[in-house]
């Protein structure tokens, strides 16, 4: 996925965000491990250690996903720099019966394949389901 063809790259992208979502509204670990490299780092927090390689990550998910439901996910336009794409995100859940809402943003790092090599989010939670903001996602 290279910035040269951006019309191919944006489809592959927009797949690979499109099963990302189904992994997590599914909590589907497994589905979620193929999505990455065998050596992908996926840092879900800045401060902490990543999850390093498929299995970890897939351990990572189902941890997290265990207490979720009704699970929406939606993506803002994706900004495409070579094998790096940033694109925001928004979510709403109910995560151990409580509702929540979560907006974040990912940065992506793509191998030729077309796996992710590299994920970076960062996100905030608030109580509630709640509507992106006007122009969200542009």
């Amino acid at each position: 996925m290279t910035a040269g063809r951006t019309s191919d790259s944006l489809a592959a992208i927009d797949a690979w965000l499109a099963r990302y979502r189904e992994a997590w509204i599914n909590r589907d670990a497994e589905a979620a491990r193929g999505l990455f490299t065998p050596d992908a780092i996926y840092r879900e927090q800045p401060f902490e250690p990543p999850f390093a390689g498929r299995d970890a990550i897939a351990a990572y998910w189902a941890r997290v996903t265990a207490g979720q439901r009704d699970i929406e996910l939606r993506y803002g336009r994706p900004v495409i720099d070579g094998h790096r794409v940033a694109v925001e995100w928004w979510a709403t859940l109910v995560n151990d019966d409580a509702p929540v809402t979560l907006a974040g943003e990912f940065l992506l790092v793509f191998a030729d394949s077309g796996h992710c090599r590299e994920l970076r989010e960062y996100w905030t939670i608030t109580p509630g389901l709640h509507e992106p903001p006007g122009g969200w996602g542009l």
